[in-house]
């Protein structure tokens, strides 16, 4: 991660090659592909996510749209509006929740990572929300832990 003028932003991991990675929701309906080098690899744990997902908190990988592909199950997805700038996907079908979409940054697709089907060229970098956290999870590594408002502040 780097930072600049008050603003967080991830920095591609480099020498990375593309390979593709499948994925897809837990009753299979829905497929999907990544094409590798991702940008970004975190944990996040605000409300909403811990909500979504019924979990302590969830990991994101993030790629560029142009590197997503949906090979099955369309029209089994559901979308909801979760926040002013926000979207989540899910499967109609068992209820997964397999990405999340924002205004705020349009040209990429966040990708629940326990949705992918195999290893990426990267671990989780970072924790987000930190200070939101569910009280009863223990977290001992020593990732980055951000908060605040926009969850991107340094902790």
């Amino acid at each position: 991660m780097a930072h600049e003028r008050g603003v967080w932003y991830v920095v591609p991991m480099p020498d990375a090659s593309p390979r593709a990675v499948p994925g897809g929701c837990l009753c299979g309906a829905v497929r999907f592909e990544i094409e590798l080098p991702t940008v970004f690899c975190g944990h996040c744990h605000c409300s909403m996510c811990r909500r979504a997902h019924g979990a302590s908190f969830v990991t994101w990988i993030v790629v560029p749209h142009e590197r997503f592909r949906l090979v099955a199950g369309a029209e089994r997805l559901v979308r909801y509006r979760s926040s002013e700038h926000g979207t989540r996907t899910f499967c109609a079908a068992c209820g997964s929740t397999l990405f999340c979409e924002s205004t705020h940054q349009p040209a990429v697709i966040d990708i629940v990572r326990a949705n992918l089907e195999g290893e990426i060229d990267r671990a989780p970098e970072a924790h987000f929300y930190f200070d939101d956290r569910a009280s009863w999870t223990a977290v001992a590594d020593d990732l980055p832990r951000f908060g605040g408002k926009t969850g991107l502040e340094p902790l």
